[in-house]
């Protein structure tokens, strides 16, 4: 006889905001997942290796790697888990990144658990998406070439500051601000 957990599909939600984790995680379940919460990487990793979710939703800026590791090392455990990143930061480089890493779907924050469960149901592309018609600010510019050598460089700061010829402080205090507007 199945339990009631064993019918749930699993989901791995992996976010250093604890209280985003308590909200999202009570609204993914009440749609009818089993939700299992991580706060980093490490521990995302330990729980996967022990059941490997057939869901997960990762935030991509945590304390220690990046979010797009753990997209890695899901997607090279198990292909048909379905990958929702999420990201307050949101670049070009870090969403071509994660779906070439095997991500299902990149969604910038604020978003709700319907979003999520949306996302997971794409698996085309929606081609009536419109194009912009202005182009993007030189500020965005800058901020989307700096989220791209940061994650050539795999989030090592200094080796970024290298690159891009820039002081690692001056780095540092831009990569502080938020993305700016396109």
């Amino acid at each position: 006889m199945q339990t009631e957990s064993e019918t749930k599909p699993s989901l791995l939600l992996v976010d250093d905001d604890e209280t985003f984790c308590t909200v999202m995680g009570k609204a993914l379940k009440k749609r009818g997942y089993e939700v299992m919460v991580a706060h980093n990487v490490e521990s995302a990793t330990r729980i996967a290796e022990s059941e490997t979710p057939e869901y997960a939703v990762i935030d991509l800026k945590m304390p220690g790697d990046s979010g797009l590791v753990l997209v890695r090392r899901l997607h090279a455990t198990d292909p048909t888990t379905r990958i929702v990143v999420l990201t307050g930061y949101a670049s070009i480089s870090t969403a071509v990144e994660a779906v070439k890493l095997g991500a299902t779907h990149y969604l910038a924050k604020p978003i709700d658990a319907d979003d999520v469960i949306a996302a997971f149901q794409r698996s085309d592309g929606d081609d009536s998406v419109s194009i912009a018609s202005n182009p993007l600010s030189v500020e965005r510019l800058e901020w989307e070439h700096i989220q791209r050598v940061l994650t050539e460089h795999e989030g090592n700061i200094s080796a970024t500051a290298r690159a891009l010829n820039m002081h690692r402080r001056t780095l540092q205090r831009k990569l502080a601000k938020h993305a700016p507007k396109t």
